[in-house]
């Protein structure tokens, strides 16, 4: 790579291309190394990747590992490496290393692949934020992950995701990489505010735009007003600063700000990324709020099914036994004592309605307790539920479960709490408008192809189901609303509630959700 001679800039047509010219103007960098990494020549390209001047080069460190007498054993072919020339400025090289017969040199074909492999990451953060989108259901765990695959994929010296308070006037730090989380930071952000402080967060939630900051770190440091934040935001050290509204639904719900190493600068890449992890974001946290709007109404309709069973049946039967007790005040008051036969009567009436009472409000406390974290705990609430039914009503019920416990293992709380629900709302249908004599409520996982499905049904011998309206022959019709919050809690896992009348008579309630192929299955399933 001898270049001492004059080159020519222009090669006529008809004259051949000599190996010097070709390396002289090759894309890619050509260098040789020593057996201890040092350059020895090295092509213009090879010059301008290690930011070198030509004159520096003979001796110089060269990025590349010492190659040894031979290239590495068993990766033979293109390796990468990373490099940073200075503070800040980091570059990914892959190379290829060549050694040269007879002597203790190497040949290094090398490229700079920096930003095609950062566009890698990139695309690779973007899925995995969706992904943790899709499958996680905590906010805060979502929203953490988010942020360390922010910090993670650019070298960012720090990442913070803060979402708005349902009232609008407080943020709450959700993710964080590079700084802590303290519970304080809110109350000493409105310090640094009342202070004189500039929030530029706020100023990109209020644009709805993204605001970019460059050389913050010396503005906030140097000003007495950003005292309270000091401590918090001195490290690690930091220079640009960018703030990235998140929006749903065209609204803004939260802040992802993003804290630039020293040397690092936006560019339009930069910023793309940025916008695209912040939709992601945006896109948790607009779930989450959908999420607790569907429970906060599944809440309200649980309670006024309370309020509907209270009046039914506790209400009614308490006007009765105070009914009941009065007449015994109405015939002393009129001068007739009650004969001893006439006080045992009431006595006796009362005392049934009161145990009425207690076995229907025994029945409503266990319907409303949560069925735990653990297929145990969903096992024991469903037997609870069954025995106290049964006592309750006279009814037959039984319940055969098919070793949840360890079927079971693993799965998600909220979707055991789902499934008790839904069975819960079943056999309440069954108890109050079929007239059943029997129930049978069976819980098992089976599998289907490759998946494998938590499988529920309850079944009774009653006057039958009516797939078109939601309720039993003869019923008022309040049954609708349950059967459409059993619906909905099944289609919160991608589930299903079939209902069908049964060919013998009575009703067959199924609930199908799909779980995790983690799970063990069990291969026996209610017949359909």
């Amino acid at each position: 790579m001898d270049r001492s001679g004059p080159t020519a800039v222009g090669t006529p047509a008809d004259r051949p291309t000599s190996a010097d010219e070709v390396v002289e103007h090759a894309p890619d960098g050509l260098a040789v190394i020593d057996d201890e990494s040092r350059l020895v020549d090295a092509n213009p390209a090879a010059v301008r990747l290690c930011g070198l001047r030509p004159g520096d080069v003979p001796g110089a460190r060269s990025p590349f590992p010492p190659p040894g007498d031979a290239p590495p054993a068993g990766r033979p072919g293109e390796q990468t490496l990373d490099w940073e020339p200075a503070p800040g400025l980091r570059r990914e090289f892959a190379y290829v290393l060549t050694p040269v017969p007879g002597q203790r040199r190497w040949v290094v074909s090398f490229r700079d692949v920096t930003l095609s492999r950062l566009r890698e990451r990139r695309l690779a953060a973007i899925a995995k934020a969706a992904s943790s989108v899709a499958s996680k259901r905590s906010l805060l765990g979502t929203l953490e992950v988010l942020a360390q695959e922010v910090a993670r994929t650019d070298a960012f010296a720090g990442v913070q995701v803060l979402t708005v308070n349902g009232s609008g006037n407080r943020l709450h730090v959700m993710g964080s990489a590079g700084f802590g989380r303290s519970e304080e930071f809110f109350d000493r952000l409105m310090q640094c505010r009342a202070l004189g402080a500039r929030l530029r967060m706020l100023d990109a939630l209020g644009s709805r735009a993204p605001v970019i900051v460059p050389d913050r770190y010396d503005a906030v440091m140097q000003d007495p007003a950003w005292a309270p934040l000091h401590d918090f935001m001195r490290h690690p050290r930091w220079d640009w600063f960018v703030s990235v509204p998140l929006l749903a639904r065209g609204e803004p719900v939260g802040i992802l700000n993003a804290f630039f190493a020293p040397g690092q600068v936006v560019g339009d890449t930069e910023l793309e990324f940025l916008l695209a992890m912040a939709e992601q974001a945006a896109m948790a946290v607009d779930h989450a709020a959908v999420l607790e709007r569907e429970r906060d109404l599944a809440r309200r309709e649980e309670r006024q099914k309370l309020a509907r069973d209270l009046h039914d049946s506790v209400v009614q039967q308490v006007f009765s036994m105070m009914m009941q007790t009065k007449s015994l005040g109405v015939l002393v008051a009129r001068g007739l004592p009650p004969t001893p036969e006439k006080v045992a009567q009431v006595a006796e009436d009362v005392s049934s309605s009161a145990e009425a009472v207690l076995a229907d409000l025994r029945g409503m406390v266990v319907e409303l307790r949560p069925a735990a974290t653990s297929a145990q705990g969903l096992t024991s609430a469903l037997r609870s539920l069954v025995e106290s039914t049964a006592a309750r009503t006279g009814v037959a019920v039984s319940l055969d479960c098919a070793d949840p416990d360890a079927d079971l293992t693993g799965v998600d709380a909220d979707l055991l709490e789902d499934v008790y629900r839904v069975l819960a709302e079943a056999l309440h249908n069954s108890v109050k408008h079929a007239d059943a004599t029997a129930i049978h409520t069976r819980l098992a996982v089976s599998t289907h192809g490759s998946r494998r499905h938590v499988v529920a049904e309850v079944t009774d011998d009653g006057r039958g189901f009516d797939p078109r309206t939601g309720t039993e022959p003869g019923s008022s019709g309040s049954g609708g609303l349950g059967m459409t919050v059993m619906q909905e809690r099944a289609a919160r896992w991608g589930g299903a509630v079939r209902v069908r009348r049964l060919d013998g008579g009575g009703t067959s309630v199924l609930l199908t959700l799909p779980l995790p192929s983690s799970v063990p299955a069990d291969d026996q399933e209610p017949a359909p």
